[in-house]
């Protein structure tokens, strides 16, 4: 596996989900996290934090949860709830981020556990 900057990569993320179709295809690379989900999940729940930590807007997090949190939690949700949980008790912003994942393929524990401790205003009409 090939060294990464995450902090790069989150900043490329990032212009992508705001850019228009020329910055989309210049920086389609930085959406391809295939093997973070598969391969390497710790540097997926790194590149979560850091692009969360850059870009808290409505169109950035709507895309992070239902993208890479969704999947990580589908993939190594017994692996990782327990981080997911400890950042949306310290962080009400990723709890809020949280409200936007959905159960997908993750297991019934992990899903329970992730409504526990997610804000679900704000997305699906509840209101804020």
């Amino acid at each position: 596996m090939r060294q990464i900057d995450l902090r790069l990569l989150a900043d490329n993320w990032i212009a992508y989900w705001h850019g228009n179709s020329a910055k989309r295809i210049e920086l389609s690379e930085a959406t391809d996290l295939y093997d973070f989900t598969y391969v390497e999940p710790e540097k997926l729940w790194l590149l979560i934090l850091e692009i969360h930590s850059r870009d808290r807007s409505i169109a950035i997090q709507q895309v992070l949860s239902a993208g890479p949190v969704e999947d990580l939690l589908a993939k190594h949700g017994e692996s990782f709830i327990e981080r997911v949980e400890a950042e949306a008790r310290r962080d009400p912003q990723f709890a809020k981020l949280l409200g936007g994942v959905w159960k997908s393929t993750m297991s019934d524990s992990v899903w329970d556990r992730l409504q526990a401790v997610c804000d679900r205003r704000g997305w699906d009409g509840i209101p804020e």
